[in-house]
Parts: C-alpha cells; structure tokens; sequence
C-alpha cells in the first residue's frame, strides 16, 4: 500500500510538473531555446538544465516564473561567461520583468525585439561584447525603472526616445563608444531645480522628461556638447572621460576634453622632448601619419618619440579625446613583452601631439625576417624564443588585463625588438584610420559638436580577441618561412601554407631555406597552433591563455637540445648569444 501511494505522488508530482510546463506559451519557450541554441560558449555548464523533456522550464537555472508558473518573469545568468548572441524571441517573453545578463561574454546587436518587453523593469546587459547602436524601440519600455548598458563596444547616438522612459531611475551608459551630445530637451532655461516633479511639457524630449532619474553615468564615452541643466545634479564622474564644447564670441566651435584619464600619465614638455632627440633631427622612421624619433632623455632611457602629423584646423574634439583614450589605454600595459609608454606631449603653441616609448634598440621583427644581407638571419631558437614572447604577450593583453586590450595590426612591424632580441609589441597602426578620416570630416561641425571620427580599430580594441589570434598565426607563419604575409607571385602566406601544415611528410618546406637547421618538434607544435588558429570559425579558435600554454610545453627554447641537432650550431650560438 505504501508502494502504491508512493508511486500515486510521484507520477502526481511529475504530471504537476508536465501540465506546469504546457502551461508556458510556446513563444517564451521558443524564446529560451532559440537564446540556448545561440550561446557557442557555456564554460560553466549553466545552461546544461534547459531541456523541455527533463525538466519543468520554471526550474531552469536562472529562470523565475508567476507562482502560477505560467509565465516566465525573471532571467538572471548574470556572470555565468556564457559566449553568445541576445535572441530577438527574447521580445516574445511578454510578461518578462527582469533580463539581468550582467558578466558575461554576449556579442552582436541588442535586438530591437527588446523594445516588445512591455512589462520589463530590469534591462541588465552591462559588461558584454555587445556591439552596434541602442535601438529606439528601447524607448516603448515603459514600465523600466533600471536599464545597464555599461562597458560594452556600442555606437551611434543616443536616441531621443529613452526621454519617454518616464519611470527610469537609474542608466548606466558608461564605457561604451556612444558619440553625439546629450539630449537635455527643453528651453534653455531649464534648471536642475525642476529634477524630481513631473515634467509635462509637451514639446520636451530627452532627459529631462525623465523625473524619477536619480541615478546616471555617461563616463567614458564620445559625448560631446554641454551637460543639459537637468543633469546638473548628477557628480561630476558620471560625465568625465567625454568632450564639451562652448562657443567664443565668434561663434566658433572650440572643444575642451575632460583630462582626467592622464593623471597618473607622464607629461612631457616639447622642449624636452626636442633636447632629447636633438632637435627632432634623429628621424628613425616615418609615414604620411607619423614621424618616429630617437632621443635619449637626460640622465634617463633612450626613447622613442611618436609625433602624429596633423594639422591643428584638422584637430577635433573627438580626435583629443581619443588620443587621451589611447594614451590611458597603453599607460596600463606592463609586461616584459609589451612596449613600455613612458609618457605624452600634449602642447597648443606649435600644435603638438607625440607618444613617448621606450627604445627597443633591434627594430622590427619585420626587419630581421626580411633581411637579405648576408649574417643577419635569426636562428631558429631565437625564432623560438621570440614566438614564445609574442604569445606571452598576448596572453597577458587578451587575458591577464580588464578590460582586454588588442593589437590594431598584429603583424612583424608591430613587434620590437631589444638588445637581447626580447620582442616587444607595440600598437602604433590604431592612428592610420582615425587621422584618415580625420583629413576628411575637417571642418564638417555641427551644432551638436565636432562630427566623429572614430576609428575601426579604437571600436574592435576590445572586442577583436579572435582576430588577433587569425593574425598571430600569420605571423607564426611569417616568423618560420621567413616569407612575406602576401606577395604578388605567390599569394598569401596562409594560402600557400595550408598543403603542408597538416601533412608531416612536406611539413618541413614551410621552414626557411636559409636556416642550416630547425628542431622538428618545435615545428610539428607551431603548425598544430597554426591550423588552430586559422580555423575560419571563429567561435572554436583557443585564447591565447591555450596558445601559449601549448607554445610553452612543446618548443624547447634551450641550446642543448640544438648543439645536439647540427654540427653548425656553435655559429648560430655565437650569433644568438
């Protein structure tokens, strides 16, 4: 008998449990398995108890549901470093209140769908990937009291439309790539004094319809124009590491940059600087956007010194702030194989904009790969040694720092070399597009600001991991064939590559002909990580944490091992040494 109504309770349970789940409309089902099916990465297998055959949808991890559980109400994965894309279906999730996807690794656009959720009072997508413009539909949200859109890559203006979230009480904004000025809405003397009554006008849009705001952050963005009146209330960090302008008398636009990001930067004076590289007369390099110097500071380091060339007519708003944000940016770097910034010149009287470097002695990798005099050739374990170099570096700028920081042009022309052939990489590419377009938008300003010209690469800087890593393995590629990326005869170097990587047998014909030798395991390695590498999904191509652990356990780097391989080593060895 106990058995039996056992039995009874258990199949009672499980009915409950089906009839719970028919219960769902099929769209917010349809919702969750379409965002399922788009996540590539669950690291942590949060994901691994959304199945309709086995379990009841209200008991998925992260999802809530009414008490009836016939609705889902609430999706929380936030910080599970799921990689992924948002579901447009996610607007088919009608009585939704919370999406709170916080931490995690989620890329593309936010889907206008969102802007269906029409009980939602929690939009929580801060720290993502995600790329693109806030959509307007975000602006039907009408019932939001918290939206987070913080550190992500988003573009565009902020539309006019979040002014009808008239319960808003707190956006987050900050560390995105949003540009355009802020919109205040009302007459220009609108005052702070009016925050927290009802505005009604009928004529008003922008923020200061938003009478419930109490808390906000713009910081670190591409905004520029003045704070609007109603936010002058907000602390002064909600707004720094952005760009304002104020008109002269001449009704001129001039534009002032919160530099609050160099503090903790080394300034320069020019007049050092030109001491330094004697009178800017040690030109060591130099292209239609820079000029490079050599100095050496008084009682200090040889350096290198980056002058940009641009005209001052041609110098925005957005341009300074941009060169503040890349000189924040590269001040934080600190590891043995990342060129150090020792500091910035940043002078109105003659028009000044220079990066200070320290000196690698070497050059460029390019340099020595490409070298045809006779002597010069890298030995294989200085090869070696550089590889391991370049993806300890890698390693430390995809994954040891926050936010991640990538190379603009991961190519031999990026990495430096020391005196002891330690490589260095160095991102001076990231300027070639802004001043570029710079020279084409001079003197296109509008009432808003200075039009903005943001750079491809300044929008990827964090987002590029995987494209670093396609670009790593070129120069793996480069570094061991001693052959260009691409050239005319032949093509590119992948191209011609992909007969022999996997094949042992011809594998040895991508090794350079004028090196005497090469240790055939180091090689077997380099074309494994290779083949990786260049994988065209993207989604299944390892970090650089994986890389390098790889690189580290299978190359030797040690002489022994190549005394052993070739009777010609000692040369190489008093070469290398």
């Amino acid at each position: 008998m106990k058995l039996y109504t056992s039995l009874l309770l258990l199949g009672l349970v499980s009915m409950l449990s089906f009839v719970a789940s028919v219960m769902i409309p099929s769209g917010e089902v349809l919702a969750l398995k379409t965002f399922k099916e788009a996540v590539y990465e669950d690291p942590h297998m949060v994901l691994s108890n959304w199945n309709t055959l086995d379990s009841d949808l209200c008991d998925w991890n992260g999802v809530s549901c009414t008490a009836t559980r016939d609705h889902v109400i609430k999706l929380n994965l936030s910080g599970a470093s799921l990689r992924g894309f948002l579901a447009p279906e996610f607007g088919k999730i009608t009585y939704l209140q919370e999406l709170i996807l916080h931490g995690n690794s989620l890329i593309g656009v936010i889907p206008k769908e969102l802007g269906m959720l029409n009980s939602l009072k929690v939009l929580d997508l801060g720290m993502n990937q995600l790329t693109g413009p806030i959509p307007p539909e975000i602006g039907n949200l009408t019932q939001v009291m918290k939206i987070n859109l913080q550190s992500n890559g988003l573009t565009g203006r902020l539309p006019p439309e979040l002014g009808k979230l008239k319960y808003l009480q707190e956006l987050r904004l900050d560390r995105n790539k949003l540009q355009g000025s802020l919109p205040g809405g009302g007459s220009s003397n609108f005052s702070s004094n009016m925050h927290g009554m009802y505005a009604s006008g009928v004529n008003m849009t922008g923020f200061c319809r938003l009478s419930q705001l109490k808390v906000a952050d713009f910081s670190y963005n591409f905004f520029v124009g003045s704070i609007p009146k109603c936010l002058a209330y907000l602390p002064r960090s909600s707004f720094q590491g952005n760009c304002l302008h104020i008109k002269d008398i001449k009704q001129r636009i001039s534009v002032q940059c919160d530099s609050e990001m160099l503090k903790d930067v080394m300034s320069y004076s020019r007049q050092d600087l030109e001491v330094a590289c004697e009178d800017f007369s040690n030109i060591i390099g130099s292209s239609p956007d820079s000029v490079v110097y050599k100095g050496t500071m008084k009682g200090g380091p040889e350096i290198a010194v980056i002058s940009l060339c641009i005209k001052e007519d041609n110098w925005t708003g957005y341009l300074e702030l941009y060169f503040q944000r890349e000189v924040a940016d590269l001040a934080r770097l600190n590891h043995d194989n990342t060129g150090k910034l020792l500091g910035y010149c940043r002078e109105s009287s003659p028009f000044t904009r220079m990066l200070v470097f320290e000196y690698a002695s070497n050059g460029t990798l390019y340099e020595h790969l490409h070298c045809y005099e006779e002597g010069c050739q890298l030995s294989w374990t200085r090869r070696m040694k550089i590889i391991i170099g370049i993806a300890r570096g890698l390693k430390y700028l995809h994954t040891e720092i926050e936010p991640a920081f990538t190379i603009s042009e991961l190519n031999s022309n990026a990495v430096y070399l020391t005196e002891d052939f330690s490589p260095k990489l160095v991102d001076f590419e990231s300027w070639k597009t802004i001043l570029e377009r710079s020279e084409k938008n001079s003197g296109n300003v509008s009432s808003q600001g200075a039009v903005c010209v943001l750079p491809n690469s300044l929008e990827a800087r964090r987002l590029d991991t995987k494209g670093n890593i396609y670009a790593f393995a070129v120069l793996l590629l480069e570094i061991i064939s001693g052959r260009p990326p691409y050239c005319k005869d032949k093509g590119y170097l992948v191209d011609w590559a992909r007969d022999y990587l996997e094949m042992p047998e011809v594998m040895s014909y991508v090794v350079d002909p004028e090196l005497k030798h090469f240790r055939y395991e180091d090689l077997k390695a380099i074309c494994e990580v290779i083949t990786l590498c260049i994988n065209p999904d993207h989604s299944v191509r390892p970090s650089m944490r994986e890389l390098c652990t790889m690189l580290e356990s299978k190359i030797d780097t040690t002489i022994n091992l190549e005394l052993k391989a070739s009777s010609l080593a000692w040369a190489e060895l008093a070469l290398s040494s």
